[in-house]
C-alpha cells in the first residue's frame, strides 16, 4: 500500500518523489458569514471488471484557500497503486491519480478530505472596496468552452435577455438569472448532473436539466455579452440550516454532486448565485410548488448573491485532458473518473464503476 497526503499548499507527490510544491490561484474575495464549521468526506472506488491498466482520477478540494472554504488535508490509500496528485495549469483544478497495472485483481482506492467551509454572503445592494482582479483571469471566464459556446444562439439569447436592461452589470447580470429561473426547469430523468450542453439546449428550445445544465446556461449567457462567470463543481455535505429539505445531503452523500455558479462584480469579487437550486426547490421542496410559492420566492431571492456552505467546493475547470487518459477529455470534472484497457468508465453505472461517498461534520474551527 502507498499512501501519501495532500497538504493544503496544494503539493504535487509521485508514487518516490520528494514533495514539491504547486502554484496557488488568486482569489477574489467577497463577504462572507457565520462560523467555520469542519467536514471531512471520504470517497472509495472500487473497479468491479479491471482490464489491463487502470486508472482512476478523483477530484480534490479547491487548493486555494477562500473567505468560505478552506482545504485542511488530503490523505489516500490504494494497495498496488501508483499514485500521483497534481493539478491542471489553466484553471488549478486538482486531483489524485491511481495506476494499477493489470495484476492486480481488485483496485480500490480510498480519499478523505477535510475542509472547513462557512456561509458566503455578498451584499451588492451597497458599493464594493475589494481591488479588480487580474484581468487575465477575468479574461480566462469570459472564453468559450467546448459546451458552453459564446457565439450563435447563445450570443443571441443573452443579447435578447439584456436588451433595454437599464443600469449596469449587476442589472444585466441579474436579468440573465431571473430568465434561467422564469424559462428552465428541472428534469429529474437527467442522468446524474446533466451534460452542460447549453447551445443543444436552446436550439432544441428543451430547457430542462439539472445543476450543471441550468448553471451552465447562465454562465454561457453571461460569457456571451462579455461578464465573467463560472461555473463551481463541488458536492453537497450536510443537510441546510435554512429550512430547504431539498438543498442539503449529509452521511451519505455518494449522489450528492452540485454545481453552483458565480459572476464577477467589480468591487466585489465573485459573485455567488445558484439559478439550478431554485429549480430544484420548486421541484423537491414539496408538492405542487411553482414560482410564486413563498418559500421559492425565498430561495430566488437568496440564491443571487450567497451560497449555503453545507457544500464542498472541488474546482472551476472545463475542457479537461486528464494526465494519461486516453479518452479525450472532459466537459467537467465533479465526478469519479476511471478508465481500462477496454475505455473509459461510466461513472453513473455501479455495475462497472463502484464507489460511495460519506460525510461528516467534525465540528467548528
Amino acid at each position: 500500500m502507498r499512501r501519501r497526503t495532500f497538504l493544503r499548499a496544494s503539493l504535487t507527490l509521485p508514487a518516490v518523489a520528494a514533495v514539491s510544491t504547486l502554484p496557488r490561484f488568486s482569489w477574489a474575495g467577497s463577504e462572507t458569514a457565520g462560523k467555520w464549521r469542519v467536514f471531512e468526506v471520504t470517497t472509495q472506488v472500487e473497479i468491479l471488471k479491471p482490464a489491463g491498466v487502470t486508472r482512476v482520477w478523483l477530484p480534490l478540494p479547491l487548493t486555494e484557500d477562500t473567505p468560505y472554504q478552506k482545504s485542511l488535508g488530503n490523505t489516500w490509500k490504494a494497495d498496488g497503486a501508483m499514485l500521483n496528485a497534481s493539478q491542471e495549469a489553466k484553471f488549478g483544478a486538482a486531483f489524485v491519480l491511481a495506476e494499477w497495472p493489470e495484476a492486480v485483481q481488485n483496485p480500490t482506492l480510498e480519499l478523505t478530505s477535510r475542509i472547513a467551509t462557512r456561509d458566503r454572503m455578498v451584499d451588492v445592494s451597497k458599493p464594493g472596496t475589494l481591488a479588480k482582479a487580474d484581468p487575465k483571469v477575468l479574461a480566462l471566464y469570459t472564453e468559450p468552452t467546448d459546451l458552453l459556446p459564446t457565439d450563435g444562439i447563445v450570443q443571441e439569447t443573452a443579447q435578447k435577455i439584456v436588451k433595454g436592461v437599464r443600469g449596469g452589470q449587476l442589472e444585466r447580470t441579474h436579468a440573465i438569472y431571473e430568465w434561467v429561473v422564469e424559462n428552465t426547469f428541472r428534469e429529474p430523468k437527467t442522468r446524474g448532473c446533466g451534460l452542460g450542453d447549453i447551445k443543444t439546449m436552446l436550439e432544441t428550445d428543451n430547457l430542462g436539466g439539472k445543476c450543471a445544465d441550468l448553471n451552465a446556461l447562465f454562465v454561457g449567457l453571461c460569457r456571451a455579452v462579455g461578464i465573467p462567470a463560472r461555473d463551481v463543481y463541488g458536492v453537497r455535505v450536510a443537510t441546510s440550516m435554512l429550512g430547504f429539505k431539498s438543498l442539503g445531503k449529509s452521511g451519505d452523500i455518494t449522489k450528492a454532486q452540485h454545481c453552483r455558479a458565480e459572476f464577477y462584480l467589480e468591487g466585489h469579487g465573485w459573485v455567488p448565485v445558484d439559478p439550478g437550486d431554485v429549480r430544484k426547490v420548486v421541484l423537491e421542496e414539496q408538492p405542487g410548488l411553482t414560482l410564486k410559492d413563498e418559500i421559492v420566492k425565498r430561495a430566488r431571492t437568496f440564491l443571487f448573491g450567497n451560497w449555503e456552505m453545507n457544500w464542498m467546493a472541488y474546482n472551476y475547470a472545463h475542457d479537461l485532458l486528464l494526465p494519461q487518459a486516453t479518452r479525450g477529455k472532459l466537459g467537467f470534472l465533479m465526478y469519479p473518473q476511471g478508465e481500462t484497457a477496454q475505455g473509459r468508465l461510466d461513472s453513473l453505472d455501479p455495475e462497472n464503476f463502484r464507489y460511495t461517498m460519506a460525510s461528516r461534520e467534525l465540528g467548528a474551527a
